[in-house]
C-alpha cells in the first residue's frame, strides 16, 4: 500500500444496549447540560472571562529638568525606569505608577550613578511633578503635588516655579490681558526669587502676556522687561506650571519660561 493512500476505514460494531426514544432524549439533554456546565466552569477559572469591577487605581508622576548644567539624567523609582537621557528644559508626560511610599532617584544617563534622590508619599488617582532642578553642584529634587481638576468656573489656574539660578535679584511677574498694556495692570506676583513655589493662583479665562520685571520697578510706557512671552490663549479650566528657567547664554543673566499641562477639561481635548 502506498504511504499516501487513505487508510482503510473501519467499521465499528455498536455494542451498547438498545436504548428507548425518549432515554435517548434525555441522556442527550443530560450530555449538553453537563458540557454547558463544564464551560461555564472552565470561564470561570480563565482570568481574562472574570468580571472587571473596576481598575486598581494609581498615582501619576512626570518629571521635569530645570538643571541648566546636570548632565542628562535617567530617573527610577525603586529600581523602575520612569526616563531615560532627560536634558534641560525637558517636561515629560505623566507616568502610572502604583501609590504609597515612594522612592525617586535621578542618575547620570547611562550609568548607575544617583545623583539626587527623593521620597513622597503618592495618593492613589493623584498627579505629581519631580522636579530636578539647582546647578549640577548642587543639584535638587522636589516632588510637588499638581492639580488634576479644573480651574473654578470661568477661570484657569496657574502655578508659578522660579529655577532661574543665575538671576540673584527678585523678579515680578505679570500675566497681561490681551488688549492691555503692562502699565495699566498689577503683578501677579512679586519679589520671586530661585526657588519660589507659587502654588496655583486663579485668574479669568483669556489670553495673556508673561512679562517679567525686576522686582519694584514702576512699569511705564518705554519699560523694557527682562522677559516677555508670546500671546497664549488659556481654555475655561485649564491649569498650568510655568517654569523660569536660566537663559542658556554666556551675556548677562537672563529667563526663558516653559509650561507644564497640568489640566485641561475634556471639552478643549476631545
Amino acid at each position: 500500500m502506498s504511504p499516501w493512500a487513505a487508510p482503510p476505514v473501519m467499521q465499528k460494531t455498536n455494542t451498547q444496549p438498545v436504548t428507548p426514544d425518549s432515554d435517548r432524549l434525555n441522556l442527550k439533554l443530560l450530555r449538553v447540560a453537563a458540557r454547558a456546565g463544564g464551560m461555564a466552569l472552565l470561564l470561570g477559572a480563565l482570568p481574562g472571562c472574570q468580571n472587571i469591577t473596576g481598575s486598581v487605581p494609581v498615582s501619576q508622576v512626570r518629571i521635569i529638568d530645570a538643571s541648566p548644567d546636570a548632565p542628562g539624567l535617567d530617573v527610577y523609582q525603586a529600581g523602575t525606569v520612569l526616563a531615560y537621557n532627560l536634558g534641560f528644559g525637558t517636561v515629560t508626560s505623566y507616568v502610572s505608577v502604583g501609590p504609597g511610599i515612594s522612592t525617586i532617584s535621578a542618575n547620570t544617563a547611562g550609568s548607575k550613578q544617583q545623583l539626587v534622590t527623593a521620597r513622597a508619599t503618592l495618593a492613589a488617582s493623584a498627579e505629581y511633578t519631580v522636579l530636578v532642578g539647582n546647578v549640577a553642584a548642587a543639584l535638587s529634587e522636589t516632588v510637588l503635588t499638581d492639580q488634576s481638576g479644573p480651574a473654578p468656573s470661568g477661570e484657569i489656574s496657574v502655578r508659578f516655579l522660579d529655577q532661574a539660578t543665575r538671576f540673584s535679584t527678585g523678579v515680578d511677574v505679570y500675566f497681561v490681558p490681551a488688549g492691555s498694556t503692562i502699565a495699566t495692570v498689577t503683578p501677579i506676583l512679586t519679589n520671586v526669587v530661585f526657588g519660589t513655589n507659587s502654588g496655583y493662583i486663579n485668574v479669568p479665562t483669556g489670553v495673556y502676556t508673561l512679562i517679567l520685571l525686576p522686582t519694584a520697578t514702576v512699569p511705564v510706557a518705554t519699560t523694557v522687561p527682562i522677559y516677555t512671552g508670546p500671546k497664549v490663549t488659556y481654555a475655561a479650566g485649564a491649569a498650568r506650571t510655568l517654569i523660569l528657567l536660566d537663559q542658556q547664554v554666556i551675556t548677562d543673566p537672563g529667563f526663558q519660561v516653559i509650561t507644564a499641562n497640568d489640566y485641561d477639561s475634556p471639552s478643549t481635548t476631545g
